[in-house]
């Protein structure tokens, strides 16, 4: 089936590879807004491992006893936490929705990067000029300070103005056109749809909570909803790249276009009902934070289940692939195993403890390694060298096998009843098992912060010098 191109096509080059799950390459004003945010999502990961290197060893036996408080583990863990997940993860979205867009509303991208660049500086450096303590809440832990609150709060706005963007321009048109990576496109705008849904969900609890809730109930029940929403958009994310980087490897995915949009629509769907729930259950209370916990149970799984299976069955069958699609491959095997590791970790889930970290890491593990992929897809479109074939095609198993071992020895700890969110004598290792456990939690993460340093290396090498 053929859908006519529409005369102001998102893209005047001419479609290169890819078929029905690959974009081809942008417009050249895109390119330069959709570069702009690949260097923020740049920026984001190198204070992330930086942050990521001091939390381990807050929390690896004996090394931890060089920390002083446990309020420098909290603290380093609340700016890591938000810029290897929150920042992270939108950033690279500007990179996809900048990528997918045609190169209209352009002063709108470049001010909610301008937004974004200067949200994330404003939160790395928040603890060192201000004071406040750190909040472990859920989704978006905080640093009680103004000018922490202050980068969160331009931060979201950028992702604000960002998301409003991709959903003004992202083309919805020819879906099934192989030319114009329909499918991926209306996933991209099915994530976008979920990031505004979240952002209305962040604005809605800050209109409703009670003035007399304050410290960490207020900023739980601020960031509990939108935080569950999020998850959604993210998955979409991650989901666009398992299809976009089994395309690449040659794989033919066994979805039919219409599939592919019914799925995309169902995995975007239980985000509609946000604004029923807030007008339904009063704001903080147990009702209210109970719905958003049975939206993500019972929708969070819809499209990523048989998307993902459909991917794994062509995989399987398109085998091993070129040495030039190795790196991509990679991203994509160790994503979709750490994906189907946290997924199983959730239904083990009873008490708050390690085994709750482990299922998150799983999860997030999965997004970032999916970006990891189509960040080595996407640099040659966006005018950068190709990435280092040698050291892309290790970089995924390195990552992924820490972060693997990482999981196992939080669900051992969790098994044991270490609790979360608690560093050195506080986690009360009296056992061998506890200690064995939170030990290969330990090396597991190091190996993991190597597997992002050489992703760093990797982009880093490939943004030096533009090719065009």
């Amino acid at each position: 089936m053929t859908i006519p191109v529409e005369a102001n096509s998102p893209y005047d080059a001419p479609p290169d590879v890819g078929g029905v799950y690959a974009l081809p390459t942008p417009h050249q004003a895109s390119q330069r807004l959709a570069a702009g945010w690949l260097w923020l999502s740049f920026a984001a990961l190198v204070g992330a491992g930086f942050f990521a290197l001091l939390v381990v060893m807050a929390r690896t036996p004996y090394v931890s006893d060089i920390f002083p408080t446990v309020d420098f583990f909290r603290s380093a863990l609340v700016v890591h936490v938000d810029l290897s997940v929150l920042l992270w993860f939108f950033a690279f979205a500007g990179v996809l929705w900048g990528a997918a867009s045609p190169p209209k509303w352009m002063p709108l991208g470049w001010v909610a990067l301008l937004l974004a660049v200067v949200g994330v500086i404003v939160v790395v450096v928040s603890p060192f000029v201000s004071t406040g303590g750190p909040l472990m809440n859920n989704y978006i832990p905080v640093l009680e300070n103004r000018v922490f609150l202050t980068g969160l709060f331009l931060f979201g706005c950028g992702i604000g103005l960002l998301a409003l963007r991709g959903l003004l321009t992202i083309p919805l048109t020819g879906f099934g056109a192989n030319r114009d990576g329909g499918i991926l496109c209306f996933g991209l705008y099915t994530a976008a749809v979920a990031t505004t849904m979240a952002l209305i969900a962040f604005s809605w609890a800050f209109a409703t909570i009670p003035f007399f809730v304050r410290g960490l109930p207020y900023y739980e029940a601020l960031f509990w909803g939108g935080g569950h929403v999020m998850q959604f958009a993210y998955t979409l994310l991650m989901l666009v790249g398992w299809l976009w980087l089994s395309s690449e490897c040659g794989a033919q995915v066994p979805l039919t276009p219409r599939i592919s949009l019914f799925l995309f629509a169902l995995g975007v769907a239980p985000v509609l009902f946000t604004p029923l729930i807030y007008a339904l259950y009063e704001t903080n209370t147990g009702d209210n934070m109970g719905m958003f916990i049975w939206m993500m149970k019972i929708g969070g799984s819809l499209a990523a289940v048989p998307i993902g299976l459909a991917v794994a069955y062509a995989m399987g069958n398109r085998g091993y692939p070129d040495p030039s699609k190795r790196p991509l491959f990679a991203a994509l095997l160790c994503s979709m195993v750490l994906f189907a590791v946290g997924g199983g970790i959730s239904l083990m889930i009873k008490d708050s403890n390690t085994i709750i970290t482990a299922h998150y890491h799983g999860t997030g593990g999965a997004v970032s390694l999916a970006f990891m992929g189509l960040a080595f897809v996407l640099l040659p479109k966006l005018g950068f060298r190709a990435p280092d074939l040698k050291l892309a095609s290790w970089q995924p198993y390195v990552y992924g096998i820490g972060q693997l071992l990482h999981i196992i020895g939080l669900l051992w700890s969790g098994g044991y009843g270490v609790q979360r969110k608690v560093a050195g004598a506080a986690q009360e290792l009296h056992s061998f098992g506890q200690v064995a456990g939170m030990g290969l939690m330990g090396i597991g993460g190091l190996i993991a912060v190597i597997g992002g340093l050489m992703f760093l290396v990797v982009v880093f090498r490939a943004m030096r010098g533009r090719t065009r």
